[in-house]
Parts: C-alpha cells; sequence; structure tokens
C-alpha cells in the first residue's frame, strides 16, 4: 500500500467539500489504484486527506490524467499558501486500517531516528485494543527521512477523551512517549471517507 497526506490552510472548506464529492462521484470510478482516503478539517482550518492507493506507481499514473489535474487546480485554488503532500510507501495497517464508521478522526505527525519501535507498537493490537476499545483502526506511514503520519479513527470523540485519560501499563506508556515526544496532533471533529465500492 501507499499512502499520500495532502495538508494545507484551506480559505473555503464548502467547496473543498463539493469538490471532493465531485471527485468521489466523476473522477473516482476511473481512477488508478485508488483505495479510499479519510479527509476533515481541524479547528484551525487545516484540511488533512489521507489517500490509499495499492502501489506508488499507480498514485502517479492517477495523478498525471488530465481530468486529476484539472480538477486539482480548481481544489488547490480553496487553499492559502502552499499545499504540502506526504509521499510514503512504508504502511502499517492496525486492526485493519481503521473505518468509514469512524466518527473522530486523530492525525499525529512527528519524526523517528529509527521507525521500528513505532511499527511495533502499532503491531501491538491485542493490548492496545483491550485499553482502548473505541480505537476502530488506524494506519502509519512512514517517509524515507522518518516523518511518520498516524491516523487514528475513534468511534466518536467522546470516548477518546475518555480513553485518553485511563491509565496504561507503564511499560507501554514509555513506549509510546519516547516515539511521539514532540509530535502535532490534528482532530478531525468532524471526518469524511471514501472508499473504491
Amino acid at each position: 500500500m501507499f499512502i499520500q497526506i495532502i495538508q494545507g490552510k484551506c480559505r473555503d472548506q464548502d467547496k473543498v467539500r463539493v469538490l471532493g464529492d465531485r471527485w468521489a462521484k466523476e473522477l473516482a470510478p476511473g481512477s488508478i489504484g485508488w483505495l479510499g482516503g479519510t479527509y476533515g478539517f481541524t479547528d484551525d482550518d487545516q484540511f488533512v486527506g489521507v489517500v490509499r492507493f495499492d502501489s506508488r506507481e499507480s498514485a502517479a499514473a492517477n495523478g498525471a490524467r488530465s481530468e486529476q489535474t484539472s480538477w486539482w487546480q480548481e481544489m488547490e485554488s480553496c487553499f492559502d499558501g502552499p499545499v504540502a503532500f506526504h509521499n510514503c510507501d512504508d504502511v502499517t495497517l492496525m486492526m485493519g486500517g481503521g473505518s468509514d464508521d469512524a466518527g473522530f478522526v486523530q492525525v499525529i505527525q512527528g519524526k523517528v531516528d529509527d521507525p521500528a519501535p513505532l511499527r511495533e507498537l502499532m503491531g501491538d493490537t491485542e493490548m492496545l485494543h483491550q485499553m482502548r476499545p473505541e480505537i476502530l483502526g488506524a494506519t502509519l506511514a512512514i517517509e524515507p527521512d522518518g516523518t511518520f503520519t498516524e491516523t487514528v479513527a475513534f468511534t466518536d470523540e467522546a470516548s477518546a477523551r475518555k480513553g485518553e485519560q485511563q491509565p496504561m501499563p507503564e511499560q507501554f506508556a514509555d513506549r509510546l512517549g519516547a516515539v511521539m515526544q514532540g509530535a502535532s496532533f490534528y482532530d478531525l471533529h468532524k471526518p469524511w471517507f471514501e472508499s473504491r465500492t
């Protein structure tokens, strides 16, 4: 799997939603290797899109389509300033990767020198699911320089906030704290999802 993260300061959320719906209706059926995506806005108007493809090659071929280029030119006009793209071949799925039924999504970004401990934490799903049953799944996308984007899907925000207050086993908490040090958190209170049917 290949994941592309798209981020930027949005000045027209309504138009982004309209264009997103149009892409799903008109462009998705002919897309190349597109599997789905998770999208939303933060409280400070940051747009975050986490888009899944079957490979980097498919993502590139999809982006080269003329209809995709025209659509993106219109979408890009909804942003203030540059839009950042993060392209990740190193992808780990937790509990199937998430759910389109999630009511709240948290996107976590940071950088690690060694991504192995982070992958190991993501793989310990049994312990995490016991501690945090409101987590429906997650994806972890890592760039070659160690920059990571983790996308965590929750049943709802109230349950997620309650779960944050629950104590973790000390060993797990120490490991998590070490890899998440300095990370940024983006809360998508009203996420939306698209998946290939």
